[in-house]
Parts: C-alpha cells; sequence; structure tokens
C-alpha cells in the first residue's frame, strides 16, 4: 500500500503518519515528490487499516499496489528514477554509455581502452576484476590488483567505473575501488548478495537472469530497494532461448516494458545479448530507439588476444563510429548522447 499525502503536507503530519504504520509493525520508505510526499508500506501481507490512516491529517488517500514489486513499481514512484553519476545523470534525458573490456587483463591493458572509450565519448568505464565463468578452467579476473588497475584508468581518465561483485565478502572491497557494483545474470538471484549490495549504498547495476522473468528480474531489485538504496539499475543482457546463432536472445520488449512497470533506469547490453560482434552495432541502436537510458558495451584494443569474450567486443575504431551513430537516433527519440 501507498499513502499519498495532500500537497504541501505539514512534516509533523507526515511523522505521524510514519509512526502510525511502523506501531503497526510495517516498514516504511518515503518518496518525497516536488508536490507530494509519498508513504510506503512495506510488510508481510498482513492487512493494515486503510480508513484508519485516511482520517489522519494530511492524509489524501492510501491505494494498494498489486504488483508483489512495491518499491519498484511506478505506482509507488509514479516519476523515473534518475541520480548522478560523475557529470552525468542516469535516467533522465541523456543517455549513458558505459564501455570497456570484458575482463581487465593488464594495467596497458585497461589504460589503452579506458583512454580510448573516452576519446568515443563513454561516460563509464566498465571491466571484470572478478570473473564468474562456465569453466573452473577459465580465466577468473586478476581480483583485488584488477580492481586497482580498474580504479587507477577511471580516474586517471576521468570515468567512473562499473564492475561486477560475484560474492557478498567482496562488496567491501569492490566498494573502495568501484563507483557501480555490478549484480551478474548469474548472481541475480543471490539473495546474500542482492542484500549487500543494497546494505552497501552503492549504484547498482542489476542484470537479469538467463532464463528470468521480468517480474523475477523486478523482485530481486526489490531486495536491492528495501534497504533503502534507491541508485538501481536494471540491465537486460538477453534470455536464453532454443536459439543457437546468437549467444543469447535479445529481448528488447523488456526495455519499453520495464520503463512502464517500474521507475527504474534500464540499461541494455548488447554485446551479451548478441555475443557476436557483427551484431552489437544493430542491437545497440535499436535499445536506443526503443527507449534504454543507457548501454554497456564490451570494447578491447586486441579482441582477438582476449582472455574473455573476445568474439562479442568492439575494436575501438568500431566502437567510435557506433557512438556517432546513436547520437543520431537519440535525437531522433528525444533523448540525447553527451
Amino acid at each position: 500500500m501507498i499513502v499519498i499525502m495532500k500537497a504541501q503536507a505539514r512534516m509533523r503530519n507526515i511523522s505521524a503518519v510514519i509512526a502510525r504504520i511502523e506501531d503497526a509493525g510495517f516498514k516504511v520508505h518515503l518518496s518525497e515528490g516536488e508536490e507530494r510526499t509519498i508513504i510506503g508500506v512495506i510488510g508481510d501481507g498482513r492487512p493494515i487499516d486503510r480508513d484508519q490512516i485516511e482520517r489522519m491529517a494530511d492524509v489524501e488517500r492510501c491505494l494498494p499496489i498489486l504488483e508483489p514489486f512495491k518499491l519498484a513499481s511506478r505506482n509507488f514512484k509514479p516519476t523515473g528514477t534518475t541520480f548522478p553519476l560523475g557529470d552525468h545523470l542516469v535516467g533522465g534525458k541523456e543517455i549513458i554509455l558505459m564501455a570497456g573490456p570484458c575482463s581487465v587483463e593488464s594495467r596497458s591493458q585497461i589504460m589503452e581502452t579506458a583512454q580510448a572509450v573516452k576519446e568515443a565519448g563513454a561516460h563509464v568505464l566498465r571491466g571484470g576484476a572478478f570473473k564468474p565463468r562456465t569453466s573452473p578452467y577459465s580465466f577468473q579476473g586478476l581480483g583485488e590488483e584488477g580492481l586497482e588497475y580498474l580504479a587507477e584508468a577511471g580516474q586517471q581518465f576521468g570515468l567512473p567505473v562499473v564492475t561486477e561483485v560475484i560474492e557478498p565478502a567482496l562488496v567491501s572491497l569492490v566498494c573502495q575501488f568501484a563507483d557501480i557494483l555490478q549484480v551478474g545474470a548469474r548472481n541475480m538471484q543471490n539473495y546474500a548478495l542482492l542484500h549487500a549490495v543494497g546494505e552497501s549504498q552503492h549504484p547498482v547495476l542489476l542484470k537479469r537472469g538467463m532464463s528470468s522473468l521480468m517480474e523475477e528480474w523486478l523482485m530481486c531489485a526489490e531486495y536491492i530497494l528495501s534497504h533503502g538504496n534507491t541508485r538501481v539499475m536494471l540491465c537486460e543482457r538477453g534470455i536464453r532461448t532454443f536459439e543457437t546463432y546468437t549467444r543469447n536472445t535479445f529481448d528488447i520488449n523488456a526495455i519499453p516494458v520495464i520503463k512502464q512497470m517500474s521507475h527504474l533506469p534500464i540499461i541494455a547490453d548488447p554485446s551479451h545479448a548478441t555475443g557476436k560482434w557483427e551484431y552489437v552495432s544493430s542491437a545497440a541502436k535499436a535499445s536506443v530507439a526503443a527507449g534504454a537510458d543507457g548501454l554497456i558495451i564490451e570494447v578491447h584494443p586486441e579482441p582477438e588476444s582476449a582472455l574473455s569474450d573476445g568474439v562479442q567486443s568492439l575494436k575501438p575504431r568500431r566502437y567510435a563510429q557506433l557512438v556517432i551513430q546513436m547520437k543520431a537516433i537519440a535525437e531522433a527519440v528525444d533523448r540525447e548522447i553527451r
């Protein structure tokens, strides 16, 4: 349920409503807009006396939220979530570009890539220091050494960095080096990890699970939001289907559907969605047209020698060309890439 306060509601009356709800054993989440304050009532499904709440001073009305994802729902927060990231605003008119290699392989590699994507127009540097892989014999990342290289590259070229965290025990370490915590597809339903990144209050990029429903995805975002961490981005990276000609099936439908269901920004990952560099540009441009709030794209100076996912990585020159093309599409749909 949400409690909608009247315009210009007095703070003492808002506090009184919060106290009444908490006394009944529920949690409260505030959404303070320019005109109204909305109080989200979060609990375990027990009933609450709506009539009693509606009779309180400065309460306009109470509305039930039918979706199981209460805090992620547009019923709870009708306007889209925005938050600053470096010199840019996530979730606004601007489309945020994240780019970099799948894995941080060496200091020279991440430095070269960071310079290239910065010059091409990227706003955020991506790179994996911890890599959960299908095979235990594949490259697993450089760990803390990779985090140090990634953070150094980000600082040198003025780029916030995003990297994956794979277990709760590593959250505090990764927070020291990264500006955004990525929860990968394999960990979307790792609830201990979701609690940990929520408690960190760090921005989070939550990737959709390989075979996950949109509702399941949003429920995982709910875990993070339940800790008061509102800086959550959803990432569509394709889902597993019967098709074998691409790595995954890019569910571009998810972009407009999620934007209607939820106030959270949505980022597209055409690299993992297609799995082949030849198709990345087309999927990226389609994502812009569909309304994505950002894109995360793999870029590597020498994809043929990459230690992971080289087959889906763009070379810097191709990435620079793609950014120019995406800018034109962004303007056509009343968005911008600065």
